[in-house]
């Protein structure tokens, strides 16, 4: 039987750490992971191969740069989905997870997203665009489902 193609996809850092939560799933599935390049993240090809790409980091903290890696990190993510083709996308946020998740929902690919454990009383910005059409939204936290009353409670993924 062929196995499903799933796509999971996170910034880097505690997003990233998250998303390695579900790591136990990925044999599971024809799989990819994408995340940002940085220090920590680029010693994960030795370990996953062909089966982690890699964004451009991202962060908001350089603001005349940050307009065009997005817009950089937008024409990649075409580039993946095309190469990729998944059929689920799961993600643990952020700013590269949003787009891919806007382009699989047109393309009829299934979103599952999981809000940030991080955030335990207030919505992320990626979060509250993917919540919209996400087929599954979970958050991790009781108190978040007064901010997201249409997600499901899965609790800590530590």
């Amino acid at each position: 039987m062929k196995k499903k193609k799933v796509l999971f996809i996170s910034s880097t850092g505690g997003h990233f750490n998250e998303l390695m939560q579900l790591k136990p799933m990925f044999e599971k599935y024809d799989y990819h992971i994408i995340t940002e390049k940085d220090k920590f993240t680029e010693g994960f090809k030795k370990q996953y191969g062909k089966r982690i790409s890699y964004m451009l980091y991202g962060t908001r903290s350089h603001p005349l740069a940050y307009p065009f890696k997005f817009l950089w990190n937008c024409i990649l993510t075409v580039f993946y989905f095309i190469k990729i083709r998944p059929r689920y996308i799961i993600t643990t946020g952020t700013h590269n997870a949003g787009p891919m998740c806007i382009l699989g929902k047109i393309f009829g690919s299934k979103i599952i997203y999981i809000e940030t454990f991080a955030n335990r009383n207030s919505k992320t910005a990626t979060g509250k665009l993917v919540y919209k059409f996400a087929d599954l939204f979970i958050v991790q936290w009781e108190e978040m489902l007064k901010l997201y009353p249409k997600a499901k409670l899965g609790g800590s993924i530590f």
